[in-house]
């Protein structure tokens, strides 16, 4: 039911946005919608109490920037994550999550990854593959120190890594 719930939002709000004049698109050059959780370009799933996110995140290619902070997120993002390729944004922070995709590095247009405060013990070599990544926010987990230092020959010198 929770799930059908925000299927049918995310529809509403996606349909809304792209009607000029309507209540939640007072301009017809707006792309926002006013409840901030549905953009064009923007998904904010935070604070919902997700345990599993929708495969149905994963066909919206023009995202830029997704946020799943704050819900009970357990094991890794799907490797579907991979068909966000615009991405730029990715927070999945203060979850339960306890793995990273190698599908992650696939996502070359990633410039800020927030994992932080979750259960992550590896980091997938993946992340190396990263060329446009500015911050790395891992604090809060217990990842392999090794794993992580296998990462960083590969990813810019001018990365922010947060431990």
């Amino acid at each position: 039911m929770k799930k059908l719930t925000l299927l049918l939002l995310l529809c509403w709000t996606l349909l809304a946005a792209c009607l000029p004049n309507s209540p939640t698109n007072p301009s017809s050059n707006s792309n926002e919608v006013t409840n901030n959780s549905v953009s064009t370009n923007k998904l904010d799933l935070s604070n919902r109490d997700l345990t599993t996110i929708s495969q149905d995140v994963f066909k919206m290619v023009n995202l830029q920037e997704l946020d799943l902070s704050n819900n009970n997120l357990t094991g890794a993002l799907p490797a579907e994550i991979r068909h966000l390729q615009k991405l730029e944004v990715l927070t999945a922070s203060h979850n339960q999550m306890t793995g990273v995709p190698a599908e992650i590095g696939q996502l070359g247009n990633l410039r800020v990854l927030d994992l932080s405060n979750n259960k992550l013990t590896g980091l997938p070599y993946e992340l190396g593959n990263l060329r446009n990544l500015e911050i790395l926010n891992l604090s809060g987990n217990s990842y392999s120190e090794q794993d992580l230092a296998v990462i960083l020959q590969s990813l810019p010198k001018d990365t922010r890594v947060i431990k």
